[in-house]
């Protein structure tokens, strides 16, 4: 089922948009646009959560890892 939107633009838009109207389906732009935008939305949420849930896991490096990796990477040269 479909839903009506209605967006106001400036006369001289829609003038411009009546202009090109054989050439641009503008009804169709503008639902891929909200897709789109909708996705990328989505998107930013679900990467907002994980991080949000990554930050609640404690997480500590034994201490001396680092100079131990560090020699590690070294040594095998």
């Amino acid at each position: 089922m479909s839903s009506v939107i209605s967006v106001k633009v400036r006369r001289e838009i829609k003038e411009e948009m009546l202009k090109y109207s054989g050439r641009v389906n503008w009804a169709e732009e503008i639902r891929r646009f909200i897709e789109e935008r909708l996705r990328q939305v989505k998107a930013e949420e679900n990467i907002r959560k994980v991080v949000e849930e990554l930050s609640k896991i404690p997480f500590e490096a034994p201490k001396g890892s680092s100079v131990d990796s560090v020699r590690g990477d070294r040594d095998s040269r």
